[in-house]
């Protein structure tokens, strides 16, 4: 934590350097095109709608999917698609708007859209397995889908980033791809940044915006620089130790909204330890919730319970449980381990655990360090490892323990989406490898169930099936901080649901 502080003391003589010696000003000449330079957290190195997991091309505005989220009453809303029926939840008729165009002047039918549905569900096996469909055919404007079984939030579903519509004709959808948004793709400069201008026939009103710069710098520290010194105008995720600085600048406006995530530490239960439900709990029990959200958060954050917002309807309501070494010594005592020469071990071998973290998100290596600590108070060695993309790397390796790792758990309002994905033994981010009976049964009925009352119960108990075994453990629940000029920023939302960020509303003074 040292290094930690130190690190902040820098920040703070960098900051006060740059501002000295630079105009913060960007008032726009008279004639000047209106731009907008906004500056992401994740970077990617692909644009291709149907796999990219951050979700670049929907929140850059060049795509969009058949639905949204109602950020306001968190529901789903029409959006490509104009209105849907379904009431026996496996027979779908989606009708489509009739004026939008791709961004090549084509016009967006059933036909077009059935084809990059499809290749949606050749590209990800995540998305066929979330979206279970069987077939789809097209007429005219209107689209008909079936489902393997019924499955009433199927249009719910329809809202992932991943199921964006694009022009699946063109020929480079990895680095340019076509879809129906407001602001074409000029270029891509993988892992670097995009440049997007106005889309004139957008169907919901062209931008006032001329143009939009979308980069990426996973260093929290260098994209809260680049806001202070006016190189660009919206930051997501700003450094939280330097949100003190920014607010001190009349220039500058910091949001800090609530959102659905959840910052866990994934469990791969495939390890031989990990199997063991009590080095679970010992793990759950080292975590110090309130002293991460109070040091490494500075309070933009909850401590974490569950899964699930304590506000949300289907959110458990937990026993307070003892935390802290004492406990979990106790807890390994009862795996059979014991503390031999300062090391925690068991038959001889000592308990070791390899750690991954990754930092686009500057809190989750911060986590890891004070896990680091704390282990090692009660003789337990955890290896770090700094990783670039953890959907890849925990998919394709099993060469770790645990994992610092960030999760939309509810991002429409229903749990569905976090449990079907993170639990289910088909689901895309199930990274711990779980595949419990029981669970995944309580699931399956979810998924069939119309009922909001039945939803909410059949949440609970999957919710509580993963506290009482410990399938992961949830430290907390981050706010969404992001820090801008408003003195030239017009109608920026910081949204919850995360996905919609470059929109025709956004506008320069």
């Amino acid at each position: 934590m040292k290094n930690h502080f130190f690190k902040i003391g820098i920040l703070l003589i960098c900051v006060s350097l740059l501002s000295a010696c630079t105009n913060s000003s960007t008032s726009r000449e008279e004639g000047e095109d209106k731009h907008i330079h906004f500056l992401y957290n994740f970077s990617t190195n692909s644009l291709d709608p149907h796999v990219d997991s951050s979700y670049v091309p929907l929140r850059a505005g060049i795509t969009e999917t058949l639905v949204r989220i109602d950020e306001e009453n968190l529901t789903v809303e029409p959006w490509l698609a104009e209105s849907w029926e379904g009431e026996d939840g496996q027979h779908w008729t989606i009708k489509l708007r009739e004026d939008v165009t791709f961004q090549n002047g084509k016009q967006m039918d059933a036909e077009a859209v059935k084809i990059s549905l499809e290749r949606a569900l050749k590209e990800s096996v995540a998305i066929q397995n979330a979206l279970k469909i069987d077939k789809i055919e097209a007429d005219g404007n209107l689209l008909r889908i079936s489902t393997t079984e019924p499955f009433p939030e199927f249009v719910s579903e329809l809202v992932n980033p991943n199921v964006s519509i694009i022009d699946v004709t063109e020929e480079d959808i990895v680095n340019k791809p076509i879809g129906t948004g407001p602001f074409l793709l000029k270029s891509f400069t993988p892992g670097s940044k995009l440049e997007l201008e106005r889309y004139a026939d957008y169907w919901d009103g062209a931008s006032n915006l001329d143009s939009v710069t979308f980069s990426f710098n996973e260093d929290a520290n260098a994209r809260t620089l680049a806001l202070k010194s006016g190189q660009v105008d919206i930051v997501y995720r700003p450094e939280v130790e330097s949100l003190e600085i920014l607010q001190e600048n009349d220039d500058i406006k910091v949001e800090s909204t609530a959102t659905f995530r959840v910052h866990q530490l994934t469990m791969n239960m495939e390890r031989k330890s990990l199997r063991d439900v009590n080095v679970r709990r010992a793990v759950d029990a080292l975590i110090d919730r309130q002293q991460i959200v109070e040091r490494i958060l500075l309070g933009h954050a909850e401590a974490a319970t569950g899964p699930f917002l304590p506000s949300l309807p289907f959110a458990p309501s937990y026993e307070e449980h003892p935390m802290g070494e004492d406990i979990a010594v106790k807890y390994l005592e009862e795996a059979g381990y014991t503390l031999q020469d300062g090391k925690m071990q068991k038959d001889g071998e000592p308990l070791e655990f390899t750690l991954l973290t990754y930092s686009a998100r500057a809190d989750l290596p911060l986590i890891a360090q004070v896990f680091q600590s704390d282990a090692k108070q009660i003789g337990i060695d955890v290896k770090i490892m700094q990783i670039d993309t953890p959907e890849e790397y925990m998919a394709s390796n099993r060469d770790w323990d645990l994992a610092t790792y960030s999760n939309l758990t509810a991002p429409r309002g229903d749990a569905g989406y976090y449990l079907n994905a993170t639990y289910h033994p088909t689901g895309a981010l199930n990274f711990s490898g779980a595949s419990e009976p029981e669970l995944t049964a309580i699931i399956d009925k979810l998924n069939q169930t119309v009922s909001q009352e039945e939803r909410a119960v059949l949440a609970e108990q999957a919710a509580d099936y993963v506290n009482e075994h410990v399938i992961n453990s949830f430290v907390l629940h981050p706010s969404t901080i992001v820090a801008y000029n408003e003195k030239k920023v017009i109608n920026w939302l910081t949204t919850r649901s995360e996905y919609y960020m470059i929109t025709n509303q956004l506008d320069v003074k």
